[in-house]
């Protein structure tokens, strides 16, 4: 699924489409953000939160690495990557005891190894004036999440 983004409000949009369409059980579930900086992966990312739940506010995870939630849906992982320098990171960051949640990776680029157990990745890119969003199910549960959000919107056709 392919979709324009013209601001903030539509990003924001799209990921409270995100939350909708997902299962009732989210524990296992890895989300990939990928995108240059500042094409909306934390706005994303934050909007997400909000819309499964969390009321406070929603900090960057960029130097403490990981900001859990614990909501009723379960327990969310926001992951950001940016500061991580080789995959070997990732064991002193205790990501397969995240394993239980549903993880938000933003910056997954910096460990490509996550993508071979990710469900969904949304990718952002910068688009005109705005931006542009592709949703792509990398699993047989990413698949019917990304399929609900595409029977869910009407998408601008994209070059």
């Amino acid at each position: 699924m392919t979709e324009f983004l013209a601001d903030e409000a539509a990003t924001e949009a799209l990921a409270g489409r995100f939350a909708a369409a997902l299962p009732e059980t989210v524990a296992g579930l890895t989300l990939l953000l990928q995108g240059e900086l500042g094409t909306g992966k934390s706005t994303f990312a934050r909007a997400l939160i909000r819309a499964l739940g969390h009321a406070g506010i929603v900090p960057s995870p960029t130097y403490t690495l990981v900001e859990p939630y614990e909501l009723p849906i379960g327990t969310i992982y926001h992951v950001d990557l940016y500061r991580v320098a080789s995959e070997d990171e990732l064991r002193y960051l205790g990501w397969t005891e995240l394993d239980e949640g549903f993880r938000i990776v933003e910056w997954p680029d910096r460990a490509p190894s996550i993508a071979a157990g990710a469900d969904v990745v949304v990718s952002l890119e910068y688009r005109d004036s705005g931006r542009q969003a592709d949703v792509k199910g990398l699993s047989a549960r990413g698949q019917r999440i990304a399929a609900a959000m595409a029977s869910d919107t009407i998408t601008q056709p994209v070059d």
